[in-house]
C-alpha cells in the first residue's frame, strides 16, 4: 500500500527539506501533499521538487492552520481524495508577537495547535483504522516550557510567551493524542530540529546589515563544535521528522521527544529525550481543546445559517 505524507508548511524551511529527504529516498509507493497558505510559493516548491525527483507524486493543499474556515475546507478536500496516512509538522510561528485571527483566536494559539488539532478531528475517518497505522508527529521545540503554559489561559491571551506556551501544549496533546487513539491505529510524536537557520528565524533574529551575516555565520558553526543543537540548515533540522518516518510508530516512546542533533563534524543523529509533561495536564487540556472545538463548530454552524438566510432574502 503507498504511503501518503500531508506535511504543513511544506514550501520552506524545515517542511520543504523534509519533502526533498523523503524523495531522495524514496520516489516508488510515496505520495506527498503539500499543506501550504501561499499556494503560488507551495507550486514553487512543488516545481522544485519534481525537477529533482521527475517521477515523484506531489500534490498540493491549500490550508493556512489560523483560519477555522481553510482548515474545515482543506479536511474536507483530504476525505474526498483520502490522501492521509501520516502528518507530519514544518513549521510554525517563531515570534513572540502575537495577534487575534478572524475567527477571533489568538493567532499563535491557533497557528501553531489548535489549526492542527481541527485538521486531525476532521481527518478521523482517514486516520483512524485499527487495520492500518497511522503517525502524527508534532514539530516543537526546545524552547517549550511548561512554566509559559497556563491551562486556564491556553491561547495565551493574559501571558507574553505564546510561542514557548504553544508548543508545551503541542506536547501535552501529543500524549493525550495517543492516550485517545493508540487503539484505533493512530501514533502520534513530537520532534525538535534544533536551532535551523531558515527564514523564520532571520525574521525573529536582530536586522544585522548584510555585511556582518559574514561574521555572525561562521561563529554559529564554531559554537556547533561545543553544542549539538546548533542543526543550523533546514536539512539537518529534519533530521528527527526523517528518523521518525523510517520507525515503527507504536515502538516510540510518547512521552519523549526526539531531538535533531549535528556533532561538530557535521554528523546528523537523533536522540530521544524525556518532556516535561504529565497525563493529567495533557487529559484537561484535551478536554478543553474538545470544548473549544464544539464551540466553534455552534459558531461556524450559525454564520452558515445566516449566510443561507441572507442569499434567501436577496
Amino acid at each position: 500500500m503507498n504511503k501518503v505524507i500531508l506535511v504543513t508548511g511544506a514550501n520552506s524551511g524545515i517542511g520543504l527539506a523534509l519533502c526533498e529527504r523523503l524523495l531522495s529516498q524514496d520516489t516508488e509507493g510515496l505520495q506527498l501533499c503539500l499543506a501550504c497558505r501561499n499556494m503560488r510559493r507551495a507550486q514553487a516548491a512543488r516545481s522544485a521538487l519534481l525537477a529533482s525527483h521527475p517521477a515523484a507524486q506531489v500534490a498540493l493543499l491549500q490550508l493556512d492552520t489560523s483560519s477555522i474556515s481553510s482548515v474545515m475546507a482543506a479536511a474536507q478536500e483530504v476525505k474526498l481524495s483520502r490522501v492521509v496516512s501520516m502528518f507530519a509538522t514544518g513549521e510554525g510561528i517563531l515570534t513572540q508577537k502575537d495577534g487575534i485571527t478572524p475567527d477571533g483566536l489568538q493567532e499563535v494559539f491557533a497557528t501553531n495547535l489548535f489549526g492542527h488539532f481541527l485538521l486531525i478531528r476532521e481527518l478521523e475517518p482517514v486516520l483512524c483504522h485499527a487495520s492500518q497505522t497511522s503517525q502524527l508527529i508534532w514539530t516543537s521545540s526546545s524552547n517549550a516550557h511548561r512554566s509559559a503554559f497556563n491551562l486556564e489561559d491556553i491561547q495565551h491571551q493574559r501571558g507574553t510567551q505564546p510561542y514557548s506556551s504553544s508548543k508545551y501544549a503541542s506536547d501535552l496533546l501529543s500524549l493525550a493524542l495517543n492516550t485517545h487513539y493508540n487503539k484505533q491505529g493512530l501514533f502520534s510524536s513530537v520532534i525538535c530540529p534544533g536551532f535551523v537557520m531558515t527564514n523564520l528565524t532571520y525574521g525573529i533574529l536582530p536586522s544585522f546589515p548584510a555585511f556582518l551575516w559574514t561574521v555572525v555565520m561562521p561563529i554559529f558553526w564554531l559554537i556547533r563544535m561545543f553544542t549539538n543543537t546548533f542543526t543550523l540548515t533546514p536539512y539537518n533540522g529534519a533530521e528527527a521528522l526523517f528518523w521518525l518516518f523510517k520507525q515503527k510508530p507504536e515502538s516510540l516512546d510518547p512521552q519523549a521527544k526526539y531531538h535533531s542533533l549535528t556533532s561538530g563534524l557535521g554528523n546528523n543523529y537523533t536522540q530521544p529525550r524525556k518532556m516535561d509533561i504529565d497525563l493529567e495536564t495533557s487529559e484537561a487540556l484535551h478536554e478543553k481543546l474538545l470544548q473549544m472545538e464544539s464551540e466553534v463548530r455552534k459558531t461556524l454552524k450559525e454564520k452558515q445559517k445566516k449566510s443561507r438566510h441572507a442569499l434567501a432574502s436577496s
